[in-house]
């Protein structure tokens, strides 16, 4: 199994390393280390992460993909959008939504998207993680 981090989507809701720091911990290089804990704990922590930060691929899967070519996506049934608000943090939004500006000009949004709740943040109306460097709590 390979562990991806997208530091780019990463608010820093701190899941992880909170709850599972003998895999991800941010002190030390590489912060992520596969060898400390079974697939099943370190799969179950990566499907809590709220943003999509951190995905997962079985490298079976990946091999699979290299000598057969890429195979479709198979069909998802659209869930219901979900709002979770996170402690001394942002809110999230899983599900496909649309947003507008007051000009009517759409945001790019994906399958879960974080919305800035302290006011702080450089990329508004999302989260950047900049509500834990302030302080944040609410």
């Amino acid at each position: 199994m390979t562990v991806y981090w997208k530091p780019k989507k990463c608010i820093h809701a701190t899941i992880c390393y909170t709850q599972l720091n003998e895999v991800f911990n941010p002190r030390k290089r590489p912060w992520v280390d596969m060898s400390g804990s079974t697939s099943d704990k370190i799969i179950d922590i990566v499907n809590r992460c709220p943003t999509d930060a951190l995905t997962y691929r079985y490298n079976k899967d990946l091999e699979t993909e290299m000598t057969e070519g890429i195979k479709d996506a198979p069909q998802v049934e659209e869930k219901p959008v979900e709002i979770q608000v996170m402690k001394d943090g942002p809110i999230v939004v899983t599900g496909k939504i649309t947003l507008k500006d007051n000009e009517g000009k759409e945001y790019k949004t994906y399958s879960i998207s974080s919305f800035c709740r302290c006011g702080a943040s450089s990329n508004m109306p999302f989260c950047d993680g900049t509500h834990r460097k302030i302080g944040f709590q609410g």
